[in-house]
C-alpha cells in the first residue's frame, strides 16, 4: 500500500515536527495525486494546515518538513518539491514501483489478499426482498453492492457470512395468498373483483395458473406456502445467473415462530420481554410500546399490536439481536434509501440490548433509473409494473449488469443506460476493461513462439520501464492494495470500477506508444511482465466486482 506507506510516514513526520512547535492539535492532512500537468505522485496540504493554525508562511513550513520528509524517506521518496501556496509534492522512485510489480507477479491472484490479516467474523445482509414478487432493479443494484463489498473483505481476510432475511411472516403474506387466491378463483369461472390492495403483477396470474394446472382442488392449496415457494425459486435463479450465493437463507418465522397461544418463548418474546424489564417498553391500550423517543426518535414505536402480533420492527430488532449472539462482531446491512429514518432506531434497540451500535453498518444505496433509447423507463410497483432483474440481465448479460450496478457510490443517484451496456466499443466501461485483458492474453499467446524471452521474473530488467506511458501504469497497478483498502473504509465498491477503467485507459496508451514484441529480448521480457502484471490486477479487480474475465473478445 504505497499510498498508505506515505500517510504513515508523514503522519510521524508531522507529529514530531508539531511537538518541536508545541501543536497538540492533530491535522487530517490529504495526500493525492495531483493534477497530470504537474510532474509528482503525490501532494499533501499538511503545511498549509500547520500554517493556519500557528499562523505562519505555509511554504516556509513547506520546506521545513520537506526536509525533514526527504531525509527519513530517502528509501523511497526521489524528489520533493513545493508548488502553490505551500503544497509538498512527491516523486516516488521507480524502483518502488517496480518492486511492487514484482510482488504482483509473485502472488499472481492472492495479491492484497489477506493483508490485513483480519479473521473478524462479519455478517452482511443484503437484498432481503418480500417473497411478495420478482426482483426488480433496484433490489439488482442492492445484491451487487453486498456481494461486491463481500468479496472486497474476504480478500482481506475477513470471515464473512452472506445472508438473506426472508421476510414471510405478517400482513404482506396474508396479502400474496389473496392475491393469488383471487386469480386462481377467476381462472376458475369465478366473477370476483380482484381488489387494489392485491399484488397486481403478471406474476401473480402465473402462479395462478400453475396451481390450475397441476389440477389441485382449492381445498387443498396452502395459497401462503404455494405463493412463496414459486416466488422464492424465481427469486434464488435470478440471483444464481447474477452471480450471487448465499451462506445463509435466514426466516422471519424463525424469529416469530407463528402467533397466538404458545406455551414456549420464541426470540421476539425474549427480546420484548428484556426490553420491557428494563424499562425501555412499557404496555399501553393492550400494545407493546418502545420507549424509542428516549433515544432521538420522534415517537415511540409499537412492538407488539393490541391484536397479539408483533410488528416487523420487532422481529427485526430481535434478528440483530440474534446475529450478535451467533457470534458475529460485525454487522453490516445493504438497504434501500428509503430505509433512512430507521437506522437510528435499530442502532437505539442495540444500545437498549447492551451491544455496540458502532458494530452495525447500514449503507443505504439510490435506486436504479433504467434508460433506453435515451428515454427513463417508467416504474410503480404499486401497480405490479417495475423492471425486474431478470429483464435487465436477459438484455445486457451479467457482466455489464454488475459493472454498471456498481459505477457509483451507493448513496449516488444511477442512470443505467440499457443501449450503451450493449455496445462492444470503448464507450462501454465493461467491454473497455474486459477488452484489455483479451489483447494482453493474445500478445502472451504470440510471445511463447519466442524462445528467447525470459520468463523469469527475477531475471527480468524492470529498469527498462522507462517511459512516461510504462511508468504510469506500473504505477497504477502499485495502487490497488490503496484502492482495496478505500474500498473498505468507504465500503463502496465503485471505488474499483474507477480505478478498472483507469487502468483500462493507460494500459491502452501503454500499447499505442510502446511496441512489445520487439527485437529487444530485455525490453520485450520486460513489457511482456508488465503486462502479465496488468492481467492479474484486472483479473482480481473484476473477480471483486463479479465481472468476468475472457482470454478472447
Amino acid at each position: 500500500m504505497i499510498k498508505q506507506h506515505i500517510i504513515d510516514s508523514l503522519s510521524n513526520i508531522v507529529t514530531k515536527y508539531s511537538q518541536s512547535k508545541s501543536i497538540i492539535d492533530n491535522f487530517n492532512f490529504s495526500v493525492e495525486v495531483p493534477p497530470k500537468n504537474i510532474n509528482a505522485d503525490f501532494a499533501s496540504n499538511v503545511a498549509m494546515l500547520i500554517a493556519k493554525k500557528i499562523n505562519m508562511n505555509p511554504k516556509i513550513i513547506a520546506q521545513e518538513l520537506s526536509n525533514i520528509i526527504i531525509s527519513n524517506t530517502s528509501e523511497f521518496i526521489e524528489k520533493i518539491e513545493i508548488m502553490g501556496p505551500g503544497f509538498i509534492n512527491l516523486k516516488v522512485k521507480n524502483e518502488v514501483f517496480y518492486r511492487e510489480l514484482k510482488t504482483i507477479l509473485r502472488k499472481k491472484n492472492k495479491y492484497g489478499k489477506s493483508i490485513k490479516n483480519n479473521k473478524c467474523k462479519v455478517i452482511i445482509e443484503f437484498v432481503s426482498a418480500n417473497p411478495t414478487g420478482p426482483l426488480h432493479v433496484g433490489h439488482g443494484r442492492g445484491a451487487a453492492i453486498g456481494d461486491s463489498i463481500s468479496r472486497i473483505l474476504k480478500h482481506l481476510g475477513y470471515d464473512v457470512t452472506k445472508e438473506y432475511y426472508l421476510n414471510d411472516v405478517g400482513n404482506q403474506m396474508l396479502i400474496l395468498a389473496k392475491s393469488v387466491e383471487a386469480r386462481y378463483k377467476q381462472l376458475s369461472g369465478e366473477k370476483i373483483e380482484f381488489s387494489h390492495s392485491y399484488y397486481q403483477g403478471e406474476y401473480i396470474l402465473n402462479i395462478a395458473k400453475c396451481l390450475i394446472d397441476e389440477g389441485k382442488n382449492i381445498n387443498e392449496i396452502n395459497f401462503k406456502y404455494e405463493a412463496v415457494k414459486r416466488i422464492l425459486k424465481m427469486i434464488k435463479d435470478d440471483l444464481k445467473d447474477f452471480a450471487i450465493k448465499f451462506d445463509n437463507w435466514f426466516s422471519e418465522s424463525n424469529i416469530v415462530n407463528g402467533y397466538g397461544n404458545r406455551n414456549y418463548k420464541t426470540e421476539v418474546d425474549k427480546t420484548c420481554e428484556y426490553l420491557l424489564t428494563k424499562g425501555y417498553a412499557y404496555e399501553k391500550d393492550g400494545a407493546l410500546w418502545l420507549a424509542s423517543s428516549k433515544f432521538s426518535d420522534d415517537k415511540d414505536r409499537v412492538l407488539r399490536r393490541s391484536s397479539g402480533e408483533y410488528t416487523y420492527f420487532a422481529s427485526d430488532v430481535a434478528y440483530h439481536k440474534n446475529k450478535f449472539e451467533r457470534g458475529f462482531l460485525k454487522l453490516i446491512n445493504i438497504w434501500g434509501a428509503d430505509h433512512h429514518g430507521y437506522i437510528a432506531r435499530i442502532k437505539s434497540c442495540l444500545r437498549m440490548l447492551n451491544f455496540s451500535e458502532e458494530a452495525l453498518n447500514i449503507i443505504l444505496y439510490q435506486l436504479v433509473v433504467i434508460k433506453k433509447a435515451g428515454q427513463p423507463l417508467a416504474m410503480s410497483t404499486r401497480m405490479g409494473e417495475f423492471i425486474t432483474l431478470r429483464e435487465v440481465l436477459d438484455e445486457v448479460g451479467k457482466d455489464a449488469c454488475r459493472f454498471f450496478f456498481l459505477m457509483r457510490a451507493p448513496n449516488s443517484q444511477f442512470e443505467f443506460d440499457l443501449d450503451i451496456a450493449k455496445k462492444k466499443s470503448v464507450e462501454n466501461p465493461v467491454f473497455y476493461v474486459q477488452y484489455v485483458n483479451a489483447r494482453c492474453n493474445s500478445i502472451i499467446r504470440e510471445s511463447y513462439n519466442r524462445s528467447d524471452i525470459i520468463r523469469d521474473v527475477e531475471s527480468v530488467n524492470f529498469d527498462l520501464l522507462n517511459t512516461e506511458e510504462e511508468r504510469d501504469l506500473v504505477k497504477h497497478l502499485a495502487m490497488f492494495c490503496d484502492i482495496l483498502c478505500l474500498s473498505e473504509k468507504t465500503m463502496s465498491p465503485h471505488h474499483f470500477t474507477i480505478y478498472l477503467t483507469e487502468l483500462a485507459n493507460k494500459y491502452h496508451k501503454f500499447y499505442e506508444h510502446c511496441r512489445i514484441l520487439t527485437a529487444d529480448v530485455s525490453l520485450t521480457s520486460a513489457r511482456l511482465k508488465l503486462i502479465e502484471g496488468v492481467m492479474i490486477i484486472v483479473k482480481i479487480g473484476l473477480d471483486l466486482l463479479g465481472v468476468s474475465t475472457p482470454n478472447e473478445m
